[in-house]
């Protein structure tokens, strides 16, 4: 195996890096906030608005994020209300696709998560939680939110090990993040091996970050559940 080769490749692979994270933080992030409020129109206990999140949450879970990205990427422009309005200069843009795409699918799935998280909150830290005074924004604030989160973060890290190799399918749209550049190496050099291999390794690394930072969030907000250290014996 070329030694030279793969720290050339692992070279030019890692100038991608940056564009990869800027896909993944941005759709995890518009994601996020548009699946809380995907989250509370499913749970308002309003007909219309809860039967909008259902349908959102089916199509964007029981369809494949490529073919939503295709559409995304190059349906949009079939429409003249988008075409000819302020949008276009930003959907035409390839990044901005990816971006609007995985953050939409996400939000099907971190939705899903939430209300979970949101159903695995016992009803009695509710009442109690009213019984003192708490209620509304409150009561979410200091009580549900905290609860739900804890309760959802471990499927909730794993959503975004899915959604940081998910950024793998922006390369179709052509936006150059690592996998993108990996299959241009490729395309030039014909070692499929190599390149692959070296975009393998940042893809293992950057997945090793992401679950030890969830797994020290996980950790610092489950501190109630870990027992208090027993006193020494004389």
């Amino acid at each position: 195996m070329d030694f030279t080769f793969l720290a050339s490749t692992m070279v030019t692979l890692l100038k991608a890096v940056p564009t990869t994270l800027i896909l993944f933080s941005l759709s995890i992030f518009f994601g996020g906030l548009l699946a809380l409020v995907i989250v509370w129109m499913r749970v308002s206990g309003n007909r219309l608005l809860s039967g909008f999140a259902k349908g959102y949450i089916f199509v964007f879970r029981g369809s494949p994020l490529l073919i939503q990205m295709f559409l995304v990427f190059y349906g949009l422009g079939q429409f003249g209300v988008i075409r000819y309005s302020f949008l276009w200069p930003f959907l035409r843009e390839p990044m901005v696709c990816a971006i609007l795409s995985l953050a939409l699918c996400t939000a099907g799935y971190t939705a899903e998560i939430f209300r979970g998280g949101i159903r695995a909150v016992s009803p009695k830290e509710i009442e109690a939680a009213r019984s003192i005074g708490m209620s509304g924004f409150l009561l979410v604030r200091r009580i549900l939110a905290p609860i739900a989160f804890r309760h959802a973060l471990p499927a909730y890290s794993t959503e975004i090990v899915l959604m940081m190799k998910s950024t793998a399918l922006a390369s179709l749209v052509t936006v150059w993040e690592v996998t993108g550049v990996a299959q241009r190496l490729i395309s030039q050099t014909y070692r499929t091996m190599e390149v692959f291999l070296c975009a393998a390794i940042i893809y293992l690394v950057l997945n090793f970050i992401i679950l030890q930072g969830m797994a020290l969030l996980e950790y610092s907000l489950s501190r109630h559940r870990r027992a208090a250290p027993q006193p020494l014996k004389a």
